[in-house]
Order: structure tokens, then C-alpha cells, then sequence
């Protein structure tokens, strides 16, 4: 790239950040300072500095005041900062108010978030999603504060009242985008809806990753289908579903979907514009939660995941697909704690679990056989007894069932003890209506 170029770029913006506390409960860790900065990074600005402030007594009109707010304006002209991140929730009149006393750009966590995956979105559904997220708050940005929008007064009689204010035009303007951009994310659930119907026609079962954003997800999805999506160590390095093929040890063809990372107060607004996209997950055979097992916030990161996961259920009524756990970055561990996390995962309660590394592949065999288990703990087991002249029949069985045992009778038969999802059990009496199938007690 020649100088004349690099002249032509224009600067990044310099921002500082602070991370409002109120209770101990709620006091911010190193890694939710190192988020916090990963997420501002994201985002292509410089930052300039970002500490936790401590905040004794809410300030309604600011959230913010007295020393706080004097340092932060003292330290954003010293850094020449043009924006400031307030890392948690502002309300409009806030924010505005912030915006007039600092004479900068001031963005809260949501408004981060946001901002970040209008850069990320590519595909068109992503883009919808992105900006239905932002159409939703931006209307919450609208209050009425300045009578100044107020039309004249038309008319006469003391019936007359004030014309449509400039604020009532601009929500019916967001209004009217809002309900547009709706109607398109409805046309893309019913194509998503078609397609999973077509997917669950050939019988091939999906399996979806989810997990907190960072976990390493679109490493592991790359490794285990040899895809080229796009990673990297930052935060929502991906925003656009993506489904790939999945070869099976045993059972041969799957689908394997990529979701959206989940974050630590996950904007509202995010979660119901990208209700389209997240029902992928919901509506799979199996998820694959994707652990940072090398970060000191490993649990609470589990947590909001489960948090988000939940609220979901509720929302679209579908019921949580069963669920294994993929430990990740096990090559960013002290030899030691991998070797109790590797007996804790064989011990695990609840969730299976398997400890690995997308980076370096150790531990990605064990994972596709705890996801072909997984996706078999719905199955039945089935009896099935086959003649000499069955070898395509026994075929399938291996390559659709798990097979437990294969015993030979007196007569030439053999019989198969079987596990079958039912829709597999299904296709397998379609296939060979001649062949009886007994389920197993």
C-alpha cells in the first residue's frame, strides 16, 4: 500500500470506556475489563483507556456526576477521544445528556454490541437482522423532550391542538421500517423452515454449536468440516449462520450449523431480531456447547449461555434440544489442570462433556463420538431379524443405528439388537416393509 494511500484512511476513533459498578456483586473482573476491550477493538477504535468506576449514587439525568464524570471529561481531552463507552445501560435521556456535557459521541453496551455486528453482518438475512436490532433501538432512543419539534397549532376553536410532532413522524417512520423489515425476516423462517423440512426428509440429523462468543466455536466448526469460515481471536469475529456437512464416524452424513456467539447482557433487541436465525438451533437434534475452559470466567460464561438458551425456549416454545459440552483450549492449559479437567469431563453430571483443542485437533475424535451418543439418546432400541439374502437391510443399520449386537440363529438369520431414532426406525420399515422390526424391552 503506497504512503499517499495510507494518508487517504481515514484515522480510527479514539475512545475511552469505563465500566459503571454499583454493588460488590457487580464489581467488574479482569476478564470482563479484557472484554470489554476486545469488544471496543472489535469495533476498529483505538482505545485510549478503560478502567471500572465505582458509582455510590445513581445520577437519574447523567447515571454519573460529580468527580466521576469531571475525570472522564478531563481524561477524554487529554486522549483527544471523539467517543466514550458507558459498558452498561443508558437511558435516552442519559446518554443525551452525557453527549452535551463531554461534547463527544457517547455509546452504551447495547449501542456497542450493535454497532459491532453492523460491521460483521454479510449475508442479506444477516443484515435484516442487524438492522431490525437497530431500528428497535433507536425507538427507545425517541422521547419526547424538546417542545421545540411541536408543529404550530392548526385550526381554530379551542378543540384545535398541536400538530404531528417531528417525534411522532420520526416513531411512525421506525414504526412503518420495523414492521417491513419483520415481514422479510417472516419470508426468511418460512425459507429456513422449508429447507429443515427438506433436511429432515433425507433423515441426515443436525447438530448445532452454541456457546459464549470467543469460545472458539467457528475454529472447532472449521476443524470438523474442513469449512473456511472466518476466525479469529476477537469478539464476534462471525455474525451470519453458517451449515456445512458433517461426516459421521458411524453414522455417516450430518449438519452442522454455526450460531451467533452469546455475550454477558445480551442486548433484548438482538435476541428478538435474530429469533430467525437462533430457531435453527433450537430446532436441532443435538447442540454442542462450546467452552472456554482457559478462562477465569468459564462458569459464568456457561451461565448466560443456559440464560439465553432458556429464555428462548419460553419464546418460541420449542422444547431444549438435548445437549453435550465441548471443553475447548485445552492447549492454552497448564498440563496439570488439563489432566483434572480431562477426569472431571469423564465424570461429568448432567451435560457430557469432552475436553479438546479446535487449535490442534487433540480431543475432536472423542467429540464426534459423544455427539453420535448424543444424538442416539433418543433412540429405541429395536429387534430386528434378517435373512442371508438382507445385506443391504444390515447395511443400513450400520450406517443409520448403532448396532449392539449381531447374534447368529440355528436357522441362518442373524439378530440385530438395534438403537434407532424414530424417524430413522421409520424410514427403515418404509425402506423393507418385509422385514419385521420388534422394539426391544
Amino acid at each position: 500500500m503506497s504512503d499517499k494511500l495510507i494518508d487517504r484512511l481515514p484515522a480510527p476513533e479514539i475512545a475511552g470506556a469505563i465500566i459503571p459498578w454499583f454493588t460488590p456483586a457487580n464489581r467488574p473482573t479482569a476478564d470482563r475489563l479484557e472484554e470489554t476491550s476486545g469488544l471496543i477493538e472489535a469495533l476498529g477504535c483505538e482505545l485510549a483507556f478503560l478502567r471500572p468506576e465505582h458509582v455510590r449514587q445513581v445520577n437519574s439525568a447523567q447515571l454519573i456526576s460529580g468527580g466521576i464524570l469531571n475525570r472522564l471529561a478531563e481524561d477524554l481531552e487529554a486522549a483527544n477521544c471523539t467517543l466514550v463507552v458507558i459498558d452498561g445501560a443508558l437511558t435516552p435521556v442519559q446518554q443525551r445528556n452525557l453527549e452535551k456535557k463531554l461534547g463527544v459521541k457517547v455509546i452504551d453496551r447495547t449501542g456497542l454490541i450493535l454497532e459491532i455486528f453492523g460491521l460483521r453482518a454479510r449475508t442479506k438475512e444477516g443484515r435484516l437482522q442487524v438492522e431490525l436490532a437497530r431500528l428497535l433501538y433507536e425507538r427507545s432512543r425517541l422521547v419526547r423532550t424538546w417542545t421545540h419539534l411541536e408543529r404550530q397549532r392548526g385550526g381554530g376553536g379551542f378543540l384545535s391542538g398541536p400538530g404531528e410532532s417531528q417525534l411522532e413522524a420520526d416513531r411512525r417512520m421506525l414504526d412503518d421500517k420495523i414492521v417491513r423489515l419483520k415481514a422479510e425476516l417472516d419470508d426468511v423462517r418460512r425459507t429456513r423452515a422449508v429447507q429443515r423440512a427438506g433436511r429432515q426428509r433425507t433423515g441426515k440429523p443436525v447438530i448445532a454449536l452454541v456457546g459464549y462468543t470467543n469460545a472458539g466455536k467457528s475454529t472447532l466448526f472449521n476443524r470438523l468440516t474442513g469449512a473456511d469460515v472466518f476466525a479469529k481471536d476477537m469478539p464476534f469475529a462471525t455474525l451470519d449462520p453458517t451449515i456445512r456437512r458433517l461426516d459421521l464416524p458411524t453414522l455417516g452424513e450430518a449438519a452442522l450449523i454455526d450460531t451467533v456467539g452469546f455475550i454477558t447482557d445480551l442486548p433484548t433487541h438482538l435476541i428478538d431480531s435474530f429469533q430467525a436465525t437462533l430457531e435453527e438451533a433450537m430446532q436441532a437434534d443435538l447442540l454442542v456447547h462450546v467452552r472456554d475452559r482457559s478462562s477465569p470466567a468459564d462458569m459464568e460464561q456457561a451461565e448466560d449461555v443456559l440464560r439465553v438458551l432458556g429464555r428462548l425456549e419460553q419464546e418460541t416454545g420449542l422444547p431444549l434440544p438435548p445437549m453435550i459440552e465441548a471443553w475447548n483450549k485445552a492447549d492454552l492449559l497448564p498440563t496439570e489442570r488439563a489432566e483434572v479437567l480431562a477426569i472431571a469431563a469423564q465424570n461429568q453430571e448432567g451435560y457430557p462433556a469432552v475436553l479438546l483443542s479446535a487449535v490442534t485437533g487433540q480431543g475432536v475424535d472423542d467429540l464426534l463420538a459423544a455427539i453420535e451418543r448424543g444424538l442416539l439418546l433418543s433412540a429405541a432400541e429395536v429387534r430386528v431379524v434378517l435373512k442371508p439374502e438382507h445385506g443391504r437391510a444390515r447395511a443400513w443399520l450400520h450406517r443409520n443405528g448403532e448396532v449392539l449386537t449381531e447374534e447368529m440363529q440355528d436357522n441362518g438369520a442373524t439378530l440385530i439388537r438395534v438403537r434407532l431414532k424414530s424417524d430413522r426406525l421409520g424410514q427403515f420399515r418404509a425402506e423393507f416393509p418385509d422385514i419385521e422390526t420388534d422394539l426391544a424391552d
